[in-house]
């Protein structure tokens, strides 16, 4: 029973809303790439194929983060009991961990196309260094948007066996909600990062955060304009984005970055944004 509580807090199996977050913009271009008619059964089945995929990468990439951030770890109060840090769990046996849910992806990978193969192996990298770029620059929050949402491009690949401009400008917006919802998040380790000489957003923007999430999110809204202007979306799609917008600014509104709870209450809610613009883009096409 210990090892099996072990291994969920290694791979965060009990908080979803990192799979979730992964697994979104794969939904998002899935929906946009197929068309609904008649029998629909290959996009449950990519869907699902796509939903554990986004469940193992996130799993190997939180065991390869807490390998490499195993001293961090140890000074900053949220993290410092994690398997790994405190010894619970062994770096050899978290990396044998690790490659084993990276097979069992790849097994998954390699039942689509050539392009959507080399799309998901492509990522691999940018997914196993990120933990790495907090060390250099103050921006790993971007590092996290381009990685975490290739899974747009990967889903429309899986679909459609190319790339456009039209899905480029989805996968923007989607980068842009990252930088977004992570700042909040990095919020809550701020003084512990400030201390040991870790960088982020959140440090970068200090007092100015809510100016800079306006702009992110902004540009998030506007790329999803651009995106259904651009894929011709019915005028169904335009009016739910008003309550993706209005989900986006009640973050902003409650923000507030010296409240640890709030940050992370706030982060929360992002799963189900994820999930309102996977329906406003299905609702889109219909």
């Amino acid at each position: 029973m210990k090892n099996f509580e072990l291994f969920l807090e290694l791979t965060r199996l009990k908080k979803p809303i990192g799979f979730l977050l992964l697994f979104w913009p794969c939904l998002w271009g899935l929906t946009i790439g197929y068309e609904f008619s008649g029998n629909n059964l290959v996009f449950y089945k990519f869907s699902f194929l796509f939903f554990l995929g986004a469940i193992l990468m996130r799993s190997a990439g939180c065991i390869v983060n807490d390998v490499l951030d195993r001293k961090i770890d140890l000074m900053v109060e949220r993290t410092k009991n994690r398997p790994i840090a405190s010894g619970q769990v062994s770096v050899k046996t978290a990396l044998v961990l690790s490659a084993v849910l990276c097979l069992f992806a790849f097994a998954i990978l390699i039942q689509f196309n050539q392009k959507t193969i080399i799309l998901g192996l492509a990522s691999m990298p940018f997914a196993f260094s990120y933990p790495l770029m907090k060390r250099y620059t103050y921006w790993p929050q971007l590092f996290l948007g381009i990685t975490f949402n290739i899974g747009c491009l990967i889903g429309y690949a899986a679909i459609e066996n190319q790339l456009n401009f039209q899905i480029i400008i989805l996968y923007l917006s989607g980068i842009f909600w990252t930088l977004g919802y992570d700042t909040i998040y990095a919020h809550q380790d701020r003084e512990d990062d400030l201390n040991i000489g870790i960088k982020s957003t959140a440090i970068l923007f200090g007092n100015n955060t809510k100016q800079w999430i306006i702009i992110f999110y902004s540009l998030m809204v506007l790329c999803l304009i651009l995106f259904g202007l651009l894929h011709d979306q019915n005028i169904y799609y335009f009016i739910l984005l008003i309550f993706v917008s209005t989900h986006l600014s009640n973050q902003i509104k409650r923000l507030d970055i010296e409240n640890k709870d709030n940050c992370l209450s706030i982060f929360k809610s992002n799963q189900y944004l994820g999930l309102m613009v996977a329906l406003t883009l299905f609702i889109g096409i219909l």
